[in-house]
């Protein structure tokens, strides 16, 4: 006996001396931030305010398909307490990425069915057009208008999943160009978006881009604000779709297909991997099912469940999900602290919002 727990002691000794990563897999614990309205869609964009308000986009797909009028945005204060829905005039059903502009406050939505990014007023929902894309397109079909970021200037930069490119315009709106256009933001896969969320680095010497249908997230090279080769920086995350990064320029992605948030440090490596599908009851997802948008707030992480079933898109995109997602009736925002586990104190705070 006495050999047995002197073995056991040296076991326990050497798993709590593990690196972290060796230790990262705590995946920690999902609650429900909000439920949204009956008859809502699912939520796909996701945005948090300087007082913590939730801003969420209605993607316009329920399980039984498309859905028709205006594009909806639902408002949470900070304990998810619904304070607003909004219709957003003359939007199309389809709404995905959201932000807040840094410098001129503006809330601007990518209008997704309708190709363009929209400017709305966050109280009413009344609308204008802030950027538009040029009449002739550089590759076949229609655009993809999927998430929104910023550089230090206050450009504005919109991720196209359809077309493979990153289009710029000023923070004044107006005419997109295209800043890049290259094959590693375009996708045959599935999901079948290719550039989906986007951020730079803390010092903006770099630009990644989460492609879904490849799994992969691509860096995109800085000099002087302008954009140099893409490459491949991160494989293997399965259906990568929001990225933010926090101060230490680690990669928090929302892999879809995994239903599972990856965080991914700056060379690349996995260091956590946080929540899991905890299945559905009464036509409500527990968990995560089909993450598609994350934010900070405060010390947490708040994640939209888009819950896609992508059979309403076509047969071939059956996915291991389809089945739970055909399953869901009421959609919901999930919560979970932003911790990477292993790492004592190491909490992200990445948007100056005071916790709960």
């Amino acid at each position: 006996m006495l050999r047995l727990g002197q073995t056991l002691a040296l076991v326990f000794s050497a798993l709590v001396m593990l690196p972290p990563a060796a230790r990262a897999w705590d995946r920690g614990e999902v609650k429900t931030f909000a439920v949204l309205p009956a008859g809502s869609s699912g939520p796909e964009g996701l945005e948090v305010d300087a007082s913590g308000n939730v801003y969420a986009t209605g993607f316009g797909f329920t399980a039984t398909g498309a859905v028709s009028g205006e594009g909806q945005i639902w408002v949470y204060d900070r304990k998810g307490r619904l304070l607003r829905q909004l219709s957003v005039q003359g939007s199309s059903p389809h709404l995905l990425g959201l932000r807040f502009h840094p410098q001129t406050g503006a809330l601007l939505v990518n209008d997704f069915g309708a190709g363009q990014v929209l400017s709305v007023n966050p109280h009413t929902g009344a609308a204008s057009v802030f950027m538009t894309l040029p009449a002739t397109l550089p590759h076949a079909g229609g655009p993809g208008l999927n998430d929104i970021t910023f550089d230090s200037a206050g450009n504005v930069y919109v991720s196209d999943s359809f077309q493979g490119i990153v289009w710029t315009t000023s923070k004044s709106g107006g005419a997109a160009t295209a800043w890049v256009d290259d094959a590693l933001l375009r996708t045959t896969g599935v999901p079948p978006f290719g550039a989906n969320g986007l951020r730079f680095n803390r010092n903006e010497t770099a630009l990644f881009v989460a492609n879904t249908g490849d799994d992969t997230v691509i860096r995109i090279p800085v000099v002087a604000g302008s954009a140099g080769t893409p490459a491949v920086f991160a494989n293997g995350i399965n259906g990568a779709d929001g990225l933010i990064i926090d101060d230490d320029d680690n990669l928090w992605v929302a892999a879809n297909q995994a239903d599972e948030i990856v965080v991914v440090d700056p060379s690349g490596k996995a260091i956590a991997k946080l929540g899991d599908f905890g299945g559905v009851k009464h036509g409500m997802a527990k968990d995560l099912l089909f993450p598609a948008s994350l934010r900070f707030s405060g010390k947490h992480l708040i994640v939209t469940n888009l819950a896609l079933d992508l059979r309403v898109f076509s047969p071939a995109y059956a996915a291991v999900d389809s089945e739970y997602a055909a399953q869901v009736s009421s959609y919901t925002i999930s919560k979970l602290r932003a911790r990477i586990p292993g790492t004592p104190g190491h909490d992200h705070d990445g948007d100056d919002h005071d916790d709960d």
